[in-house]
């Protein structure tokens, strides 16, 4: 099940998950989608991820183009425990707005995000499956239990620094605004991989939206993985429909390469972007932190720890010096 999920959760994914604990053997990315994972990277754990995408942009009615590059970076780090990691993200553009009557270069960090995201329940937490001795068919039937998904929560804020550049609205861009999710996660069997967020983002503020992103992942190896996503936005300032597929390949168990092609449904703006990236995890400190269940004493056997195996030696020496016979010269 661990393994299952990183693999594919891996690339996109979602993934990630033990039994208490969020850490797996291979590295688990939310890239490269735009969803959010409801497992964390573990304790302890560091992750980057990030990505370079080329933009184009047409707006028909307002007849306008957009053409640049952007730079999505994102920094987790898991706390406290293992349901719960911190997640700086930000994206920085740099592109030309073009008019007939105008010409803007523009280029600044466009949005910065830091939230918690906490797994507050897994349903393979504590759970077997029991096995029927009498019957094949019972122990072989599908197993309706993993269609419960994992689900986690994640809250933050947008710091807004530069966001006037890219906002063509009327009204002024808050400096603070909050962001809040819903996450669920499923893991089917085949190496498929379902992620659901549920969102509203830029609260607060004249351009806030709400919205849902789907994540569909499939695992086809040990190393490669592909996905397909859709993302829906409401809001009074932009509202699309946009859909993104690609795929990703485990370089190592710590790293991962992925490219991606997203487009939407409309033309006001039509949006086209080509994003590769790339995933990094730090994990060296995670092994000290493992959780292992306290074996159980016996209380016939004697204590095994340093304290006991002094009292033992000690006892030792003095059997021997009560039973030792001296030796006549």
């Amino acid at each position: 099940m661990m393994t299952l999920q990183n693999r594919f959760l891996s690339f996109l994914l979602l993934c990630f998950t033990g039994a208490t604990a969020q850490y797996t053997d291979e590295i688990n990315s939310n890239r490269p989608g735009n969803s959010m994972s409801a497992f964390s990277v573990g304790k302890s754990v560091i992750q980057t991820e990030d990505g370079l995408n080329y933009i184009n942009e047409k707006h028909n009615l307002m007849d306008y183009t957009v053409n640049g590059y952007s730079a999505d970076m994102s920094f987790r780090y898991g706390f406290y425990r293992d349901e719960l990691e911190a997640i700086l993200s930000l994206n920085y553009q740099n592109d030309h707005y073009v008019t007939d009557w105008d010409n803007i270069h523009r280029k600044s960090i466009k949005t910065t995000t830091l939230g918690a995201k906490y797994l507050f329940y897994d349903p393979q937490k504590n759970y077997k499956k029991p096995v029927n001795l009498y019957s094949w068919k019972n122990n072989h039937k599908y197993n309706w239990h993993q269609l419960i998904p994992a689900l986690a929560g994640y809250a933050g804020f947008n710091i807004n620094t530069s966001n006037s550049l890219f906002f063509r609205g009327d009204e002024p861009v808050k400096k603070l605004t909050p962001k809040i999710m819903l996450i669920s996660q499923n893991q089917f069997p085949g190496n498929w991989v379902f992620v659901t967020n549920i969102f509203a983002d830029q609260i607060t503020s004249p351009y806030h939206s709400y919205g849902y992103v789907v994540t569909l992942t499939k695992g086809f190896n040990d190393s490669w993985s592909g996905f397909f996503e859709n993302r829906g936005i409401v809001g009074n300032y932009y509202s699309d429909g946009i859909f993104t597929a690609g795929a990703a390949y485990l370089l190592a168990s710590n790293m991962q390469v992925d490219a991606s092609i997203s487009r939407n449904y409309k033309d006001t703006p039509k949006i086209t972007y080509f994003g590769i990236g790339f995933s990094c995890r730090f994990d060296d400190d995670y092994s000290d932190l493992l959780l292992r269940i306290p074996k159980k004493k016996d209380k016939g056997k004697k204590d095994k720890s340093k304290q006991g195996k002094a009292k033992e030696k000690e006892k030792e020496k003095v059997k021997k010096r009560l039973d030792e016979v001296p030796l006549k010269p």
